[in-house]
C-alpha cells in the first residue's frame, strides 16, 4: 500500500492485479461508501493477514498461486474508494457447476451493464480446483450451525470485557486496544466472508429449485422472509418501541415536533420531566446495545449513532408519525406466514433427492443468512470499541499543539503513529494535506467498475454536476428483485440516513445504498428502491425481514426518479413504475 499523489496530493492506493483485473464498487460501496481514512486502512495491512484469500483458500477454489499474485488481489483501495475483484467472483463462478457469471455478477456487482465482459483466461477452469470447490458447496449445504461464529463471538466479549476505562487508560493502552484488535478483526472476518459465501450458495441454489421446480424462482425471496433472528433487524425493532413512546406522550411529542436540529440537547435540558427522563434512559439503553451501527460503520474514523445521537434521534422522528400497522413485529409476522404457505406447498409438490435438496437448500439459506448478519454485528461493536479509544487518543494528541484537531489521527498511517505521538505539531502540514485530498477526492464519484488500470482522477464525475435525465410518467425502470410485493406511494428521495427528510407513511424510499444504519427507516414506508446492491444486500434482508417490498440495482434511481412522484414497486418482479410526475 502506497500514498499515491493523483493530482490532488497524496493518498491511499493500492496495487491491482493483473491475473484478475476487474475491480467494482459493487458491495464494497456498502461496506465503505466513502474515502478511507489513512490510519485505519494501514491498521488493517500492516497488523492484519489477507481474510479474502485465506477465507477464498479455504473452500479451495482458488489455488494458492492465485492469491499469492504481488498485488491486492481480492479487495484493493484505489483512488481513496475501496474496490472488491469482480474477476475472481467470475472465475469461481466458471469452476462452480451450475453458476453462471450473470448470477454472479448480480450478486456481487448489483448493477448491470457496468463491468467490462469477462475475458476469458487460461487457467480459468481448473478441474481440480471445481472439485475442492464442490466439496465445500457440499459442507455448507449441510450445515445446521456455524460453530466457528460461536467461538468468535465468545472471543469478542471476553476481549471487551478486558477492555481498560478509556477515559483513564494511559495512551499506551489505547494504542495497545487499536493494535490488538486488528488480528482478531482479520480472522473473524474470515469466518464472516465464508458465511457470506454460505448465504449466497444456499439461495440461489433455493431459487433454481423454484424456478426449475416450480415454475417461479421469486417464491425463493418468499421462502427467506420473515425468518427471525436477523440481528442487523434488531435496531429498527428497538427504534420503533422508542417512536411509540414518543408519539404516545405529548411532552416528548412537543419536544420532537421543535424539529431534530437540537433535540437532543433540548431532551437533556428537560431530563427531570418524568417522560423525558424515561425516554432518555430507554435510549442510553438503546445506544449501549446498538451504538456500534451508523453510516460508514466499519470505518473508525466515522461518527456512528453512540457518537452521534442525533442521527438515531432522526430516526425516530420519522416513526413517530407511522401507525401501528407499520409495526415491524406486525409486518415480519405476516410474511413469516407467507413463508410458512410457500415451504408447504413446495414440499407437496417435491419427492425424494429432490425434496431433500430443497430442504437442505432452504436450512442453509436461513442458517447462513442469520448468521452472517450475527456476525456483521460482532464485528461492528468490536470496531467500535477500537473507534472509541481511537477517538479518546487523538482527542488528547490534538491538546498538545494550538493548532491540533481530534480527528488529526485518522489522516497518519500506522507506521507514523509513534513519531505522530512524541512530536503531532511536526506533522501539521502533512495531514492537512491529506484532509484536503480526501475532501477533494470525496467531491469526485469513483468509477463503479474498472478493468486494469484506474482511470485517471481528472476523468471522474463530480457528484454536484452529475446529472440524469429525470423519468417520465410511465416509464418502467428495472432492477433486481430482493423482497416481494407490490406496493404504491409518493417517492422520497434519501441520500442521507442521518437526514430523511419528511420521509414517513405512504412513502416509497429511493436510496442510493443502504447499509444497516439505513434499515431502520425502512420501518415507516411501504417500499424501498435502490441504486445498486444485489440480492443479498443488506437492504434486501431487512426488506424480507420487516415485510417491505424492495428492488435493488435499479441504476440512476435517485436521480431519475423525481422526488415526489408516485411510484409503484413490484419487489419479485424488480420493477419501479412512474404512475404519477
Amino acid at each position: 500500500m502506497e500514498l499515491q499523489d493523483f493530482g490532488l496530493g497524496l493518498y491511499v492506493q493500492t496495487t491491482p492485479s493483473s491475473r484478475f483485473p476487474v475491480y467494482t464498487r459493487g458491495n464494497a460501496g456498502e461496506v465503505y461508501p466513502e474515502v478511507v481514512f489513512p490510519l485505519s486502512t494501514t491498521m488493517a495491512r500492516d497488523l492484519g493477514d489477507d481474510p479474502f484469500s485465506d477465507a477464498l483458500l479455504s473452500t479451495g477454489v482458488i489455488t494458492r498461486a492465485e492469491c499469492d499474485e504481488d498485488a491486492d488481489v481480492h479487495m484493493g483501495i484505489f483512488g481513496g474508494y475501496s474496490y472488491l475483484n469482480l474477476s475472481v467472483s467470475r472465475v469461481i463462478a466458471v469452476r462452480t457447476p451450475g453458476a453462471s457469471i450473470a448470477e454472479t455478477d448480480a450478486t456481487f456487482l448489483g448493477a448491470e451493464g457496468m463491468a467490462p465482459a469477462h475475458v476469458p483466461r487460461r487457467g480459468d477452469r481448473n478441474p481440480v480446483a471445481m472439485l475442492r470447490g464442490v466439496f465445500h458447496g457440499l459442507k455448507v449445504l449441510l450445515a445446521d450451525e456455524i460453530p466457528h461464529l460461536s467461538t468468535d463471538m465468545a472471543e469478542a466479549a471476553e476481549w471487551r470485557a478486558s477492555l481498560p476505562d478509556f477515559e483513564t487508560a494511559s495512551d499506551d493502552d489505547l494504542v495497545t486496544v487499536m493494535a490488538t484488535s486488528a488480528p482478531m478483526l482479520a480472522r473473524m472476518f474470515t469466518g464472516h466472508l465464508l458465511v457470506s459465501g454460505g448465504a449466497g450458495a444456499g439461495f440461489y441454489m433455493l431459487r433454481d429449485l423454484c424456478s426449475r421446480k416450480l415454475d417461479d424462482g421469486s417464491l425463493a425471496l418468499v421462502m427467506v422472509s420473515g425468518i427471525g433472528g436477523v440481528a442487523s433487524a434488531e435496531p429498527s425493532f428497538a427504534l420503533w418501541e422508542l417512536s411509540r413512546t414518543v408519539a404516545g406522550d405529548t411532552i416528548l411529542t412537543s419536544l420532537f415536533d421543535e424539529g431534530v436540529a437540537g433535540l437532543f440537547e433540548r431532551l437533556s435540558t428537560t431530563e427531570d420531566t418524568p417522560p423525558v427522563g424515561a425516554f432518555l434512559a430507554d435510549f442510553g439503553g438503546f445506544l449501549d446495545n446498538y451504538g456500534s451501527r451508523g453510516p460508514n460503520e466499519w470505518e473508525i474514523a466515522c461518527e456512528v449513532w453512540g457518537t452521534d445521537p442525533a442521527m438515531p434521534l432522526a430516526i425516530i422522528d420519522r416513526m413517530r408519525h407511522a401507525g401501528d400497522d407499520h409495526a415491524p413485529t406486525t409486518r415480519s409476522a405476516a410474511r413469516a406466514g407467507e413463508r410458512e404457505v410457500a415451504e408447504s406447498m413446495a414440499r407437496s409438490r417435491m419427492r425424494g433427492v429432490t425434496r431433500w435438496l430443497f430442504d437442505r437448500a432452504l436450512t442453509s439459506a436461513v442458517v447462513h443468512s442469520r448468521a452472517r448478519e450475527q456476525g456483521k454485528t460482532m464485528l461492528v461493536d468490536v470496531i467500535h470499541q477500537v473507534r472509541l479509544a481511537a477517538r479518546e487518543l487523538g482527542r488528547r494528541i490534538a491538546e498538545l499543539t494550538p493548532e491540533g484537531r481530534s480527528d488529526d489521527l485518522w489522516y497518519v498511517t500506522y507506521a507514523e503513529l509513534d513519531d505522530y505521538r512524541r512530536n503531532p505539531g511536526a506533522f501539521a502540514g502533512l495531514v492537512e494535506s491529506r484532509r484536503a485530498t480526501r475532501d477533494a477526492l470525496s467531491q469526485l464519484v469513483p468509477p463503479f467498475c474498472f478493468s486494469g488500470e484506474m482511470p485517471p482522477i481528472e476523468t471522474w464525475d463530480r457528484r454536484a454536476e452529475r446529472t440524469t435525465e429525470a423519468a417520465t410518467v410511465g416509464t418502467v425502470l428495472s432492477g433486481i428483485p430482493g423482497s416481494s410485493g407490490v406496493a404504491r406511494g409518493r417517492a422520497c428521495v434519501v441520500t442521507d440516513p442521518s437526514d430523511p427528510g419528511d420521509l414517513g407513511p405512504g412513502d416509497i424510499l429511493i436510496a442510493p445504498l443502504t447499509d444497516p444504519s439505513w434499515t431502520p427507516l425502512f420501518v415507516p414506508v411501504e417500499a424501498v428502491v435502490v441504486d445498486v446492491g444485489g440480492q443479498l444486500s443488506h437492504a434486501v434482508i431487512v426488506s424480507r425481514e420487516l415485510g417491505l417490498p424492495c428492488v435493488v440495482s435499479v441504476t440512476g434511481a435517485t436521480h431519475s426518479i423525481p422526488d415526489g412522484a408516485v411510484v409503484e414497486v413490484d419487489g419479485a418482479a424488480g420493477t419501479v413504475t412512474l404512475l404519477e410526475g
